[in-house]
């Protein structure tokens, strides 16, 4: 009997332990769930493109050190008959949507992108282009796009990187491959691009001189699939979106991998991981990943590497996503979307993180 009682008072202790664990671990996601986020609404709006201007496919975009929006756009997907319209290929904007110039497309000194794709502004407002020309089975007609491109705001040509059609590969300290994206790292005067369409890799270069510094691939056995966004955060980490394999890498400034965060691994999407932005705090507390697959904005705690939230869905209304490909943020957090579908920049203004 004894032994009965002592079997029985166990397992009510074992029952007691359990429904205990099980309470203190709905809490936990409970608190996690009411975590604060930044809460965004979309502004209609915005932009006010020129009387008449249409776009094609936009694949970036990017805000520069006084908050005026930049977008870069594929004037060759305008339909022929309506390409006499198309607006210029990178356009600059004030922060209220209010358009104030445009420029670029093919001259004399340079190598124009055969198909635009990335658009970075530096905090001198120097412009980076990028172009991915050459990707696809079997890729278009034309030549590769291994190529950076540097500009004044103004569009005053300033710097090629690297020669169209010229790239022999991951081992090239000469030429990119269809590169995806770019940022500059102040501290060091390095431009990190996301060289991931044709290679498979990040490079890092010299920003005045275009010189060759280093480079580096995935961590792990699986080689990136699609670099497509790079950013460096405040603190020296450079944030890689990798857009085929549905994750981000983390990794020091000098290449050492630190972390890996997976993204829509759950979903149904073939690639995920598209554009990078920081919430503008000087901590950098979020870290906004652009969900191409899911059309979602995934919201990131930096510290944690957690996610934290995410918003959007699929759709051609405001607010909606239509293949979102790039994004961006300004200093007053606002946030800002590149959508090749739907052809379109859209703003999403900052209410507050609750």
């Amino acid at each position: 009997m004894n032994r009965r009682r002592r079997l029985a008072a166990a397992g009510l202790l074992g029952a007691v332990l359990a429904l205990a664990a099980g309470a203190a671990g709905t809490d936990r996601l409970r608190a996690q769930s009411a975590a604060p986020v930044p809460k965004f609404e979309v502004d209609p709006s915005f932009p006010s493109l020129p009387p008449g201007k249409l776009l094609g496919d936009v694949s970036s975009v990017a805000v520069d050190a006084r908050d005026h929006v930049w977008m870069i756009h594929r004037r060759r997907t305008v339909a022929a008959e309506q390409r006499a319209n198309a607006a210029p290929a990178v356009l600059e904007f004030e922060a209220s949507g209010k358009f104030v110039a445009g420029w670029g497309g093919p001259s004399a000194g340079y190598e124009w992108p055969e198909r635009e794709h990335g658009i970075y502004v530096a905090p001198d407002r120097t412009v980076w282009i990028s172009g991915n020309n050459g990707f696809g089975t079997p890729p278009p007609p034309g030549n590769s796009d291994d190529m950076l491109l540097k500009f004044t705001s103004a569009g005053k040509f300033l710097l090629q990187f690297g020669h169209s059609g010229k790239s022999t590969g991951d081992a090239d300290r000469e030429n990119v491959k269809q590169p995806a994206d770019m940022h500059l790292y102040v501290p060091a005067n390095e431009l990190f691009v996301a060289d991931g369409y044709g290679n498979h890799r990040v490079a890092v270069f010299d920003a005045a001189s275009g010189g060759f510094k280093r480079t580096w691939g995935a961590n792990g056995g699986t080689p990136f699939n699609i670099v497509h966004s790079i950013r460096v955060s405040n603190d020296g980490l450079v944030y890689v979106a990798d857009r085929g394999n549905k994750r981000v890498q983390v990794f020091t400034t000098g290449g050492e991998f630190r972390q890996q965060l997976a993204i829509g691994a759950g979903t149904a999407a073939m690639q995920t991981a598209a554009g990078l932005a920081f919430s503008p705090d000087r901590t950098q507390r979020f870290l906004y990943v652009a969900d191409l697959g899911n059309n979602q904005i995934v919201i990131v705690d930096r510290k944690t590497m957690t996610i934290a939230g995410s918003f959007g869905k699929g759709g051609t209304n405001p607010g909606e996503f239509g293949t979102v490909h790039e994004i961006a943020t300004d200093s007053k957090g606002n946030l800002y979307s590149a959508e090749l579908r739907t052809r379109r920049v859209q703003k999403f203004v900052f209410k507050g993180i609750r």
